[in-house]
């Protein structure tokens, strides 16, 4: 089991190390990005529910329906942000305004 100090360690670090790199990608390749994130929530909502699935006592299976609930609204959200994000690259059409036109008394 790794130790309480050396998990935060790791977590701090990962965290820094995570911003570092995110921060310096360039804002085309930001929905490619996203797309591949999107493809590791999925992996990590399968193994939340494989967790789930072997779970034995109480607990594990309140972490684990925890775990899941909280994979699948990540991984959901994900993509209506790429969705959103794929959004704004789409040519705008110009909106004719056809009631305006015509008599106006």
């Amino acid at each position: 089991m790794i130790d309480g100090f050396i998990a935060l360690y790791i977590f701090t670090l990962a965290a820094i190390l995570g911003f570092e790199i995110i921060s310096k990608v360039p804002v085309v390749l930001h929905t490619p990005l996203m797309s591949g994130s999107n493809f590791i929530h999925g992996i990590v909502l399968v193994g939340a529910m494989i967790a789930l699935g072997h779970a034995d006592t109480t607990l594990e299976k309140t972490f684990g329906f925890i775990a899941v609930f909280l994979g699948a609204g990540n991984a959901a959200g994900g993509y209506v942000v790429t969705e959103r994000m794929l959004e704004m690259f789409k040519p705008r059409v110009k909106k004719t305004d056809d009631n305006n036109e015509g008599d106006q008394s």
